[in-house]
C-alpha cells in the first residue's frame, strides 16, 4: 500500500503531499494521524525553513471521509465520542499549521472543499492552480461547517464567509484572491514551480527572525493595540540582539551579503 502522506525534503523546503486521490485525499483518521505525525516532527526540525502542502489526484482536499463517518453511527452512543474525538482530531492538525515555527504554504487545485477548504485557510500562504473551487459545502448535506468557519472566518471578511457557509456555494481562484484566502492563482502547469519559488524566497531570509515573525503575527492578532505593540516590540528588541541581526544590517549598510550563521 502506498503511503498517505508523502513527504519530500529538498534545500530547506519539507513538501507534504496528500496522496489517497482516489478518495479526493478526504481527511480520513488515517490521513489526519499521518499530517498529525509530520507537524509533530516538523515542530522540532531546525533544518526545514518552509513546507508547502498539496495533493495528489485530481483535487487537494475533499474535506473529512463522509463515508468513515458515516461508520461512526455503529457505536452504541451513535458516533457521539467519535465525532467528538474527529473534530478535536482535525482542530489539532488545523491549529498545528498554524502554530508550526516554518511558513506553510498551501498549493491547492481541482477542490479544496469543507475541512479541505479549512486547511488552505490554516496554511500562511496559498497559491493555487487556475480553476481550483473553494466550498464550505457541507450545508448542502445538512451539516453546517462551524469547525471549517473557525479558520474561514479567520481569513475572509464575516458576510462573505457566512454567505459561503449558508448558502454551500463555491467560488473560484479570482474570488478567493480578492477575498483573500489565496495570495494568488497560476496556471495548473505552473503550481509546483509557483509555490517552489515562493518557499526558496522564505527560505533565503534569516531562519530564526521568520520563526520569531511568525510566532508574533498570530499572537498579536489576538490582542489588544496597546498589548500587541508591546508584544511586537519586545519580540523586536530580542531580534535585535542577535549576532544574525547585526550581521544583517552591517552587511545592508556595507553593500554586501550577510555572511548568516544560521
Amino acid at each position: 500500500m502506498s503511503e498517505i502522506l508523502l513527504r519530500d525534503d529538498t534545500g530547506g523546503i519539507a513538501t507534504l503531499t496528500l496522496n489517497a486521490p482516489d478518495r479526493l485525499n478526504a481527511l480520513s483518521d488515517a490521513m489526519l494521524a499521518a499530517l498529525q505525525s509530520q507537524i509533530d516532527t516538523l515542530a522540532q526540525d531546525r533544518e526545514t525553513r518552509v513546507v508547502i502542502l498539496k495533493g495528489n489526484g485530481k483535487a487537494f482536499c475533499a474535506g473529512h471521509d463522509l463515508k468513515e463517518m458515516q461508520a461512526g453511527r455503529q457505536a452504541e452512543d451513535g458516533g457521539q465520542a467519535y465525532f467528538a474525538d474527529l473534530f478535536t482530531r482535525c482542530a489539532r492538525v488545523m491549529t498545528g499549521l498554524m502554530r508550526l515555527p516554518q511558513p506553510v504554504i498551501a498549493a491547492p487545485h481541482g477542490i479544496a472543499t469543507a475541512a479541505g477548504c479549512q486547511m488552505v485557510a490554516s496554511c500562511d500562504l496559498a497559491i493555487a492552480a487556475e480553476g481550483t473551487r473553494f466550498g464550505v459545502n457541507g450545508v448542502n448535506i445538512g451539516l453546517f461547517c462551524s469547525t471549517p468557519m473557525v479558520a474561514l472566518s479567520r481569513n475572509i471578511p464575516r458576510k462573505h464567509a457566512f454567505e459561503m457557509l449558508t448558502t454551500g456555494d463555491f467560488i473560484g481562484t479570482d474570488r478567493a484572491e480578492a477575498l483573500g484566502l489565496i495570495n494568488r492563482a497560476v496556471p495548473h502547469d505552473a503550481l509546483n514551480d509557483e509555490a517552489r519559488a515562493l518557499a526558496e524566497k522564505i527560505a533565503a531570509k534569516l531562519n530564526p527572525a521568520v520563526r520569531i515573525g511568525k510566532r508574533i503575527f498570530y499572537d498579536q492578532a489576538e490582542m489588544g493595540m496597546d498589548d500587541a505593540y508591546a508584544h511586537a516590540g519586545a519580540a523586536m528588541v530580542e531580534n535585535m540582539m542577535w549576532c544574525d541581526t547585526d550581521e544583517g544590517i552591517s552587511a545592508f549598510l556595507e553593500k554586501r551579503k550577510p555572511d548568516w550563521q544560521a
